[in-house]
């Protein structure tokens, strides 16, 4: 080595990489997030536009337009050009006289049905749950059966079981002295006979739905459970049930917009027992009233405006009691 050598610097190396600012190939790290955030937004937006295409069309539109028509006034034969009525159309339903009996009938049946139902989905999917193999799977086949029965059909059933002429249970009705489908299907009775039909078409659909929050648990947390020696009832308690509260807020919340709903039920049975129940036995029957019977449109607007804005209220209670759209814990 020379003194030429000594002397000379030595050249620094080339930095390479991100700090560099030269092209070397790859992307720096902020850049790299970036895309990878527009991609998930552009792919979470392609997912969702359905749905909000679908909530645009039967949702946000028709509730805009029932709010409009619930603000006009219903043409009379003095004024049939109508016109802005401002809030007229929701007095006339609230000081009807039907209305607070309508609400009372659908309240009476959902203290009834959602309770049974709640219970009845929750302990049916824990069962299911807890008989792994083809029994479980039978077992969740027919339990979902009735659900197959909806409509007319479940109905038709019904109406038959309803009968005393021709009830294979008419030991039951003669018990309580009951002799015709009138008297069984009296208005004290209906709440109980309503959520009979209502438990047993929809019951199976939410056993399956909850029965599926059940799988997605992993097994890791039953056997680490198992180890700190907890039983088949502190899985129960303290494992499945906390974990699967969301989907029970969701079949809360779905079977409770369904009461609100009641229509069809009371309608027919009240055509196969010769007038034993109210037309207007219901909010959905008093609106149905109010626009078919009274031409009342705005007021049968009104009606449906009000069922949403009770159903939304409660919905939203059961949504922020039971988590069901909040983050999953890390």
């Amino acid at each position: 080595m020379t003194s030429e050598t000594l002397a000379r610097p030595e050249r620094p190396a080339t930095p390479h990489g991100p700090a560099a600012g030269g092209d070397s190939g790859s992307t720096p790290p902020k850049k790299r997030k970036g895309v990878l955030h527009r991609t998930e937004a552009r792919g979470a937006w392609t997912l969702m536009s359905p749905y909000l295409l679908l909530l645009l069309v039967a949702g946000i539109i028709p509730i805009g337009y029932a709010l409009v028509i619930s603000l006009q006034r219903a043409p009379t034969p003095l004024r049939p050009e109508g016109g802005f009525g401002g809030f007229q159309s929701f007095i006339t339903v609230l000081t009807d006289y039907r209305f607070v009996s309508t609400m009372v009938n659908t309240f009476s049946v959902l203290l009834v049905w959602l309770p049974i139902m709640m219970v009845g989905i929750i302990g049916l999917a824990l069962l299911v749950h807890a008989s792994p193999g083809r029994f479980g799977n039978v077992m969740r086949f027919i339990y979902y059966v009735p659900g197959a029965l909806a409509g007319i059909a479940n109905f038709v059933l019904w109406v038959y079981l309803l009968n005393p002429g021709q009830s294979p249970i008419a030991f039951l009705w003669e018990g309580f002295g009951l002799d015709t489908i009138k008297a069984v299907a009296a208005p004290d009775n209906l709440p109980v006979i309503l959520a009979g039909m209502l438990f047993f078409q929809g019951v199976g659909t939410w056993i399956v739905i909850v029965n599926g929050g059940l799988n997605g648990i992993s097994d890791d947390i039953f056997e680490a459970a198992s180890l700190d020696g907890a039983n088949a009832w502190h899985l129960v308690w303290h494992i499945k049930l906390p974990l699967i509260r969301p989907w029970i807020g969701y079949a809360a919340l779905m079977n409770l917009a369904y009461g609100f709903q009641l229509f069809l039920e009371p309608y027919l049975l009240d055509q196969v027992a010769s007038g034993a129940i109210a037309d207007q036995w219901t909010p959905s029957q008093l609106g149905y009233a109010f626009a078919f019977s009274s031409y009342n449109f705005p007021a049968a607007a009104a009606m449906s405006i009000i069922l949403l804005v009770i159903t939304l209220g409660i919905g939203l209670l059961i949504v922020f009691r039971s988590g069901l759209f909040g983050e999953e814990e890390k």
